[in-house]
């Protein structure tokens, strides 16, 4: 589908804040920056250190889930994989949704509650971080961690706006960054749709990111230069 990484990557933004914001600073989308929270937790700055090491096997399960989705359907054409994982990560942060209703008010980082909607939320993005690696995409870019696009999105204008910059040069990086630009921008306007939903329905929100995802997963087709990744 035309644009499904700007998609994603709002979905991947809209998710991760309102994680954030909703779960004493957890991180479930760029999980790896638990590690800092953690750290800052251990020297007794910031809270629910239990809950930011709890979902760290949830994301191992989201990746390994989708791996064993893709191998699953190796035989059958790529959009049918994808059309999969978005249906599995929309129910997942259904789940999410409702576990963080049952979960409010969330007052507590290690309660039961607050570990359950954690835990179904990182799974889910654990899916979506595993989704273009089992599933490879022609064209495809990031779209669940940014530093890396923001840093060639830097560089590419660096070569668009150098005067010696070779015509070979420059066209790639003007393609790269076409592609780039709109999924910052997306993950950017995504975190911000993400505090403010909460700020006013709170886990409700998400429901915006499953109709996201439902209606991926739905228009899911045929395209060209879409090949389901070879497994040993």
């Amino acid at each position: 589908m035309k644009h499904e990484d700007t998609i994603l990557a709002a979905v991947a933004g809209f998710v991760d804040t309102l994680s954030f914001v909703a779960l004493f600073g957890l991180f479930t989308a760029h999980v790896t920056g638990n590690f800092v929270l953690i750290g800052a937790g251990i020297a007794g700055f910031g809270q629910g250190v239990v809950l930011k090491l709890s979902v760290f096997p949830a994301f191992v399960c989201g990746v390994i889930a989708s791996s064993l989705i893709a191998r699953a359907m190796s035989g059958r054409p790529a959009w049918q994989g994808t059309r999969t994982l978005h249906a599995v990560q929309a129910v997942l942060l259904l789940g999410f949704c409702a576990a963080g209703v049952w979960a409010t008010p969330v007052t507590q980082p290690d309660s039961l509650s607050a570990l359950v909607a954690g835990i179904v939320g990182t799974f889910a993005m654990g899916v979506q971080n595993a989704h273009p690696r089992v599933i490879a995409r022609a064209g495809g870019v990031p779209n669940t961690v940014m530093t890396g696009n923001v840093t060639q999105a830097i560089l590419d204008a660096v070569d668009l706006l150098s005067a010696g910059t070779a015509a070979a040069a420059r066209a790639a990086a003007r393609a790269r960054f076409g592609k780039m630009l709109p999924a910052i921008v997306a993950f950017a306007l995504g975190a911000a749709c993400g505090a403010l939903g909460f700020r006013f329905v709170g886990f409700l929100a998400l429901l915006a990111p499953v109709g996201a995802l439902a209606t991926l997963a739905l228009c899911a087709a045929p395209t060209a230069g879409t090949t389901t990744q070879e497994r040993a």
